[in-house]
């Protein structure tokens, strides 16, 4: 089973929004969010961050032993529509989304190896 770091690196990936972009909101360093992903267990605070980064709910990706370590999922019974907010769609997985699957995987390894380079060269060279 993965753990909550492997759980919100996966939804970032699926995501399509880059780390970069996370990290400048967050104002936190990429080497801190990629020891994130390592973690079992993570702070609710910056999941609830990250989630709102990604538009995505994280209460309903962590099993309930996981939900229990995390203040922010409550097990009271809330109203399904919050005035002023739009609710969450999700639909339903289709046959052509294993190709699409398969492209975003494919665009989040681009993008993960243009991002070591990235850091490569800052080592090499420096910050300009």
């Amino acid at each position: 089973m993965a753990h909550q770091g492997e759980i919100l690196q996966e939804a970032i990936k699926r995501s399509g929004i880059s780390i970069t972009r996370i990290v400048e909101e967050l104002g936190i360093t990429r080497p801190t969010i990629y020891r994130k992903f390592k973690e079992e267990t993570l702070d609710a605070n910056f999941v609830k961050n990250i989630g709102q980064i990604i538009g995505h709910d994280f209460s309903a990706d962590f099993t309930i032993a996981q939900q229990s370590t995390l203040p922010f999922v409550t097990q009271s019974v809330r109203p399904s529509v919050t005035p002023g907010i739009t609710p969450r769609v999700t639909p339903a997985p289709k046959a052509e989304s294993d190709a699409i699957n398969q492209l975003l995987t494919l665009q989040a390894k681009y993008i993960a190896l243009l991002e070591a380079y990235n850091e490569l060269l800052l080592k090499v060279y420096g910050p300009k």
